[in-house]
Order: structure tokens, then C-alpha cells, then sequence
């Protein structure tokens, strides 16, 4: 809420059907107005050129459209990843990152400012949690990403700042919304879901039957290990995790992604690619291997056993790619988003 205004971009289509009929207007002002907020992504009711002057005025009064403006865009080197600082109404401010890849262009959206989980390889989870997005603010990503590129966006990874399944019923509204006839209908297979393990979720996500991906961060391939590095995992160990992802897969039919962060030393000797094996073995399931990407507040290092990892896995029947990082050089890449303007 802001200065006590509804914000549109909560609501979702059929939401919209309800307002109009309170306001006096016939049903089909409610898929106009869907379509400027969530098709075209109006930031403003001035734009809306099909709704009477009358209908825009009184909504004037009474919502905002609730789109984040943009505060600031850097662009990597090679042109290849945007990041946005994105600020709300209410003053948060999130960023997120828009990729370019020969299959399409692909935004990377924050599901909380701030996280809770405190993994100790991520920017994201220093200074904790400010507050959960709504669906909108979530949703406002997107649109005001599209408004500046006037491009549109094809695929979708909720791998920003936050913990997605943390926030679990904004997220699954956001996914209604954004798969809608009413709205940008990006395939579920388009969209990738990112979890540090938190166990009911996968499990509610499973039972969806959605076809999207789940992304699973993983990052050692013993409880010990992942204790240290992933305090969710003292809540939610290995074997509790695997059976969800089992399950996670036997409902949907889908493979899951386990992102798996090489650190130097840490987790990246032949042993621990033998342990990973032994681990997935037997479950329909992809190993993205990461680089590290520093953030200075963390103790870690990048490895440079990339391959000879890779090869491990390959060898032990596990599929395994090492990704490709982008955005580094403006802390736009894999575990490196915060909530705070570039340094200038």
C-alpha cells in the first residue's frame, strides 16, 4: 500500500472484474485495464487510452499502478546482463538482472528484499530480511524491466535476493499471473524456481504439478559440509531434501537442477564429486556447476577444478554443465545481488 492507494499490479486479472463492478462499470473494463497492467505494462493510468477519463480520474484517487521506477541500470562488458536497482512506493528497493542469451532474453527477479537464510556464499543474505514482495512488486520486476528495453521477456528465474519458498504464497500468485491468458503467458517451462532446500515447499510446489524447473542449491554433498556453508540444512538435512526432490519429481515428471558453487578448496576435490555421485545417483536430475563469484565480505575463492569436477560427475553417470557467469563485473552475477546503488 502506498499513501493508503490500492496497488493494481496485486491484484490478480479476476480481482480486477470485482473492482470495476464496485466502481460501476461493466466487465469488460476489467480485461482492458488487465491488459494495460499486465501486457503492456502501463505505469500510469494516463497511458490507458481505451478507459473514459471519467474511470481513470476516479481510479486515480483511489489506486496506483504500484510499478517500481528504475533507480539505476548498469550493463556488464559485454552487453550480455543488465542489473537494475529497482525502488517500490514505500521506498525498498531490490535489484534485478535481465540476460541476454541466443535462446532469448531472460529476467532474474528478486522474490524478498534482503533474505533470511544466511548461506555463507551469498551477498544477498548480508544484513538478513527486510520484507517479503508481494506478487505485484514481484510482477513489477518484470514490467518495468519491459517498459525500458521495450522488448519482451521469454524466460523467468526467481533466483534474486530472497528465498522464494520463504515466500511461497506471493510466489505461487506471481506464477499464476505471469502464465495467464491475462497476462505476458510465459511457458512454465520458461521459468526456473530457486531453493536453498527448504523442504514443505518443494513439497507443495510438487503437488502444483507444474512444469517449470527447481533449482536446487546444493553446494556439498554431506551434511557436514552443508552445514557449514547452508544453516538450512541443520533444519532440512540431505535425506530429507532427496525424498522431496523424489517426490518433487515423480509428480511433475520434471528434472530437477542442483546448483552446485566451487569453491577453492572447499568442496571441489575429486572425494566430494565422488560423494555427489553417490548422492543423486538414481534421481532424474542436472548438476549446474557455478564459479564462484566474490563478494568481499566472504572468505571463499573461486576453483579452478572446474573440468576435471565435471569430468567426475560425467563419469559417475551424473549430468553436469559447468554455466557460463555473467554480469560479474557489476555484481550482477550469481550470488552477488543486495539491495544497494553501485559504488561510484
Amino acid at each position: 500500500m502506498h499513501s493508503g492507494k490500492m496497488m493494481l499490479l496485486d491484484f490478480q486479472p479476476e480481482q480486477l472484474v470485482d473492482l470495476m463492478q464496485s466502481m460501476g462499470q461493466p466487465v469488460y473494463r476489467a480485461r482492458q485495464l488487465a491488459t494495460w497492467l499486465f501486457q503492456k505494462m502501463a505505469a500510469s493510468f494516463e497511458e490507458m487510452l481505451d478507459l473514459p477519463l471519467s474511470l481513470r480520474r476516479s481510479l486515480q484517487e483511489v489506486a496506483a499502478v504500484g510499478q517500481p521506477v528504475v533507480v539505476c541500470r548498469q550493463v556488464s562488458a559485454g552487453n550480455e546482463a543488465e542489473k537494475y536497482l529497482l525502488q517500490y512506493p514505500d521506498g525498498q528497493r531490490v535489484e534485478c538482472v535481465l540476460m541476454t542469451y541466443r535462446h532469448g532474453r531472460s529476467l532474474c527477479v528478486s522474490t524478498q528484499a534482503g533474505c533470511r537464510m544466511g548461506c555463507r556464499l551469498c551477498a544477498s543474505t548480508i544484513g538478513g530480511l527486510a520484507r517479503n514482495l508481494t506478487a505485484g512488486e514481484i510482477f513489477g520486476q518484470l514490467a518495468a524491466v519491459s517498459r525500458k528495453k521495450k522488448e519482451r521477456i521469454t524466460h523467468l528465474v526467481l533466483m534474486g535476493s530472497g528465498e522464494p519458498l520463504d515466500n511461497l504464497a506471493q510466489v505461487e500468485r506471481f506464477l499464476l499471473l505471469v502464465t495467464s491468458a491475462q497476462g505476458p503467458q510465459i511457458s512454465w517451462r520458461r521459468i526456473t524456481v530457486s531453493t536453498c532446500g527448504l523442504v514443505p515447499g518443494i513439497l507443495a510446489l510438487a503437488r502444483r504439478g507444474w512444469p517449470l524447473t527447481l533449482a536446487v542449491s546444493l553446494h556439498a554433498p554431506d551434511d557436514q559440509l552443508r552445514n557449514q556453508l547452508m544453516p538450512v540444512n541443520k533444519k532440512y538435512p540431505l535425506s530429507e531434501l532427496m525424498q522431496a526432490c523424489q517426490e518433487y519429481v515423480r509428480c511433475t515428471g520434471r528434472r530437477i537442477t542442483f546448483e552446485y558453487t566451487l569453491l577453492a578448496g572447499v568442496n571441489d576435490t575429486p572425494a566430494h564429486a565422488a560423494a555427489l555421485v553417490r548422492l543423486l545417483k538414481g534421481l532424474l536430475c542436472h548438476v549446474n556447476l557455478i564459479p564462484y563469484n566474490e563478494v568481499p565480505e566472504r572468505p571463499f575463492r573461486r576453483s579452478r577444478r572446474m573440468e576435471e569436477f565435471r569430468h567426475c560427475l560425467l563419469q559417475g553417470g551424473v549430468k553436469a554443465t559447468v554455466r557460463r557467469s555473467l554480469g560479474g563485473d557489476i555484481d550482477a552475477a550469481c550470488g552477488q545481488l543486495r539491495r544497494r546503488s553501485p559504488q561510484v
